[in-house]
């Protein structure tokens, strides 16, 4: 039996009017692929994506800094020395 998609939703916590997006594994670590968005202004960035069952490792982008995201308390070290997240469906 083929597992379904899912969607998740990314989200995190920036000074309003900050560029955020998401870029993994997912996207080929494209910043411009997800945006994440600020509908009510208060700091709060969301954006949903559906990928299939998996592992996947991310970061948030904003305003061009590469950052991990501190509510995933799951991480992989990369080729640069740093650390990114680690989503497992």
């Amino acid at each position: 039996m083929r597992k379904r998609n899912r969607e998740v939703e990314f989200v995190l916590v920036a000074p309003t009017g900050s560029r955020v997006s998401v870029a993994g594994t997912f996207n080929q670590w494209d910043p411009e692929a997800l945006p994440l968005a600020d509908h009510n202004g208060d700091g709060v960035f969301r954006g949903r994506l559906e990928l299939a069952p998996g592992a996947y490792e991310y970061k948030f982008v904003v305003d061009g800094a590469w950052i991990l995201d501190e509510g995933n308390p799951d991480f992989a070290a990369n080729d640069f020395g740093t650390l990114n997240s680690v989503l497992k469906i």
